[in-house]
């Protein structure tokens, strides 16, 4: 009839009955800047807890409430809490892999074999075992992450150098170093590896391809700042032990490695998820440890480390909120976007502050996905910076602080000083020359 609206027939149903009260649309339960300082607030206190570890608290035990507590008041919203997760979820069962994998390597003696190997050909000759050290902390830190280099190998080198009467200082600081920045070479080395090669679209050999030349360049700055800035370290010489029995060389454990690497390469060409090849590695060691009864499924269980597991996606939650909430506005008027050898050398030199800033984790969390859209040399240019960064501070990186812990556990205090004097000398020199390494190898292969 004239003079009355009408609804068409295929809206009507929208509409609520007569009578019914409309729905109030759901206010957000904090503000805009309440959000932003809450989430703020809430990632420092994870960084600060997860650095001090209080009470011998693990990293989880404040990351996981924080998370908790910005989705319970809307500061991160369900839907991307939903895309963290599965974001980060192949990530974190690759990273639960590779650290059985590397627990399972040292029960075979991987490790031990080589520290004998070591201190067998290094005799008396501290300059050569520090080469020694360059040479196996870089294959495994690239083979089995930087965690296995810490954790694992640090210990062994101690026990190398005390054997050879050796200064430790020289070579212990080259696994700190190298943890970080051997970390570089494959998509496995580090959990930073991981989120970027998630997002740069590259397969598992490309990724390789670009990276070993900014790996080696890095590598080459270390080795040499390291022998002349510990030159009378290396010069005190060491006296020559009788001769040890040759290492016994764990082939099964080095077979099941080299298939899994050989996995990785595999799976690239095939698209498939890399995480399949480690979880395989992982269960041929796994069921050889169980049925030798070397091994229980509760280490096993143990050796994932559920609980660092838990602080990743609990962390990963913590930086979305912060981004959601400013940060990710903030900083992408910083993000070059371009593949010119100054916008990689700025996003890499971004990415190094940031990452002493706030952990080059979170820092990977927040700069890959805003240059992702600009290529792969980007992104790769971010890892530069978030790898070879954090060996400046202590607070670079969570590596960094668990190896300053296994340090003191062998009666070595590290001053500060020194620590970030040799990583004054180091990075700048280090991160310049990888960067320009990556340009070259973008031009060279194709980004």
């Amino acid at each position: 009839m004239p003079g009355r609206s009408r609804t068409p027939g295929s809206y009507r149903c929208l509409l609520p009955p007569r009578g019914a009260r409309r729905p109030l649309p759901k206010e957000p339960i904090l503000n805009t800047s309440l959000a932003e300082a809450l989430s703020a607030g809430l990632l420092v206190a994870v960084l600060v807890c997860a650095v001090v570890r209080p009470w011998g608290w693990p990293e989880a035990a404040v990351a996981v409430p924080a998370a908790a507590v910005l989705i319970a008041v809307g500061a991160v919203p369900p839907a991307h809490v939903q895309e963290e997760a599965a974001r980060l979820g192949p990530v974190i069962g690759f990273l639960a892999a590779v650290l059985v994998l590397a627990q399972l390597c040292d029960d075979e003696g991987l490790f031990r074999a080589c520290g004998a190997w070591m201190a067998r050909s290094a005799r008396g000759r501290p300059r050569r075992l520090l080469t020694q050290v360059f040479v196996v902390a870089s294959a495994v830190t690239a083979v089995l992450s930087l965690d296995a280099t810490v954790v694992l190998l640090t210990p062994v080198v101690f026990a190398t150098a005390a054997r050879l009467g050796a200064r430790p200082k020289p070579h212990v600081y080259a696994c700190t170093h190298l943890s970080n920045t051997a970390s570089l070479l494959l998509p496995v080395s580090n959990l930073t590896n991981l989120l970027a090669f998630a997002a740069s679209g590259l397969t598992f050999t490309r990724f390789a391809a670009l990276m070993a030349l900014p790996w080696l360049a890095a590598i080459g700055v270390e080795y040499a700042v390291l022998r002349r800035f510990f030159a009378t370290d290396l010069d005190a010489g060491a006296p020559v032990p009788a001769p040890a029995e040759p290492p016994r060389l764990p082939l099964f454990a080095l077979v099941t490695v080299a298939g899994t690497l050989g996995g990785f390469v595999l799976t690239s060409v095939l698209d498939v998820n890399p995480v399949w090849a480690a979880l395989a590695g992982a269960l041929v060691l796994a069921v050889r440890a169980l049925v030798q009864r070397r091994t229980t499924p509760a280490a096993l269980v143990r050796s994932a480390a559920p609980l660092f597991l838990a602080f990743v996606l609990a962390l990963g939650i913590v930086v979305r909120a912060v981004v959601d909430n400013g940060l990710a506005a903030g900083l992408a008027h910083l993000v070059p976007h371009s593949g010119s050898l100054p916008a990689l050398l700025a996003l890499a030199a971004l990415a190094a502050v940031l990452a002493n800033v706030i952990n080059n984790l979170p820092a990977t969390l927040v700069l890959v996905p805003l240059t992702a859209p600009a290529g792969p040399g980007a992104v790769l240019a971010v890892l530069l910076g978030v790898n070879i960064g954090p060996n400046l501070t202590y607070a670079g990186s969570l590596a960094t602080l668990l190896w300053r812990r296994i340090v003191r556990e062998h009666e070595t205090e590290v001053a500060l000083g020194e620590f970030t004097l040799l990583g004054v000398l180091v990075v700048p020199a280090a991160l310049v020359l990888a960067v320009v390494a990556l340009w070259l190898s973008l031009h060279a292969l194709g980004g």
